[in-house]
């Protein structure tokens, strides 16, 4: 049973559910794919022109980094549009390029998870393939990019290989150890399992009124991202089907015994209110924390001392999130765009947008700088965040697979998880909701 606090905890936090996931695919039909019509996007070498960068959350792209472009080229303004969230981001590139790529930006910087579907319409987009910059990222982070064709939609910006990011002062009060690499040992070190981490937990909220983590969601995101090929088949293509597909329900019915049954989760969705208003009341003590997220948890947590890294992870090496850089088609200065998205992604300047914000960069040179190398952390406890997170980034044996569907069938999960963690909902029930979203679409 609940106790009246966590009961409370739980039940205040039910937020609207959304109408539902409309799969890109079905968004872009009326286009066919069709850019014809937009100009070569060339432009003389002293032109004045002005280019967009369309971005989400934080890139680390700061308003002295891009001036730093015009220096170098006197005749390009650089202007960035910031989205709050990245699904209003996707809403806003899907939404345009189905009316043919107007009002996008010159470059829309994406997530990882929307590509499988964008390559179902490459031609929307410029070939960034250039021999010159061969080398420049991990090979795995280029393939994501690429179509069967060796077309490369994006320039990889950011990776997220995740560690664990925790409250060593929520720690302390509950009686355990608060040294990062004594909390790596708690966690299972480097054979951490998932079950590790959550008898971790439950030792941890037997002691404390936190709960262990803040959702379902992002946990089940992190456990998902281990699976090789989580809900397409990697050498078809086609979806499996959701009702047999016991990998993934055996993650939901786990996630669900952590979070509902032994009282681990905060219930709180993350990047809404009371998700943002849990950084300053102690809300929950550890999280899945790739390297973007530690300036999320920096932003949101002022003032509050006591986190820090450490260098675990259950289940081995994993990547959650990471981002590329396009260039529309239809844009009207798409070859200054292609130079200003290949000056973005270069080492150095990811470097810099690493100091900037976090953003771990995918360019092997930038992981290899001193700057990089030798980062800390002082939010975190001085902890030294750049060896940790290349140590963590050598974990990850390759990406998952993942499909044109994937982002379809994974949200219909996730909406399921949702419902039972935050929403008070029968995870039996919740899952045959799962069952009925995979059958709407139709695949």
């Amino acid at each position: 049973m609940l106790d009246s606090t966590r009961r409370t905890r739980r039940t205040r936090r039910a937020v609207a559910a959304t109408a539902g996931v409309t799969t890109l695919a079905l968004t872009l039909a009326a286009c066919g794919g069709d850019s014809e019509g937009a100009d070569d996007g060339a432009t003389s070498g002293d032109e004045e022109i002005t280019l967009t960068v369309a971005t989400f959350n934080q890139f680390g792209y700061t308003d002295e980094l891009l001036a730093a472009y015009t220096d170098e080229h006197p005749n390009v303004t650089v202007k960035q549009v910031t989205a709050a969230k990245s699904e209003d981001a996707r809403n806003n590139l899907t939404t345009k390029l189905a009316a043919g790529g107007e009002g996008l930006a010159d470059i829309e910087a994406i997530e990882v998870d929307w590509l499988p579907e964008l390559m179902e319409f490459p031609d929307l987009f410029e070939d960034l393939a250039d021999p010159e910059l061969e080398g420049r990222w991990l090979d795995w982070k280029v393939q994501q990019a690429s179509t069967p064709d060796g077309k490369l939609l994006g320039y990889g910006t950011d990776i997220g290989p995740s560690a664990i990011c925790y409250r060593a002062d929520l720690f302390k009060k509950a009686g355990l150890p608060t040294d990062r690499e004594k909390v790596a040992e708690l966690l299972g070190g480097e054979d951490a399992t998932w079950d590790d981490y959550f008898a971790a937990g439950k030792k941890f909220v037997a002691k404390s009124d936190a709960a262990w983590f803040d959702s379902a969601t992002p946990t089940y995101q992190g456990m998902v991202n281990q699976l090789p090929a989580a809900y397409e088949d990697a050498e078809t293509g086609e979806p499996k089907d959701l009702e047999s597909n016991t990998e993934i329900r055996d993650l939901y019915d786990q996630v669900l015994a952590a979070s509902v049954d032994d009282e681990l989760s905060a219930g709180l969705k993350q990047w809404e209110e009371d998700w943002t208003a849990g950084f300053q009341n102690n809300a929950w003590a550890t999280m899945i924390c790739p390297p973007w997220m530690t300036a999320s948890i920096e932003q949101n947590a002022g003032g509050v001392e006591g986190w820090d890294v450490a260098d675990v992870f259950p289940g081995g090496g994993v990547n959650w999130g990471g981002s590329f850089l396009t260039v529309p088609a239809s844009g009207p200065n798409t070859e200054a765009a292609k130079e200003l998205a290949a000056w973005l992604t270069s080492p150095e300047i990811q470097t810099k947008a690493y100091e900037n914000a976090n953003t771990f960069p995918s360019q092997v040179e930038a992981q290899a700088s001193e700057a990089v190398q030798t980062s800390v952390n002082d939010f975190f406890n001085d902890a030294p965040v750049g060896p940790i997170f290349s140590a963590r980034a050598e974990a990850i044996e390759g990406a998952p697979y993942k499909g044109k569907n994937y982002f379809a069938i994974h949200q219909g999960v996730q909406d399921a998880l949702e419902r039972v963690d935050i929403g008070g909902d029968d995870p039996e029930e919740s899952w045959k909701g799962a069952l009925d979203t995979y059958a709407s679409l139709g695949l």
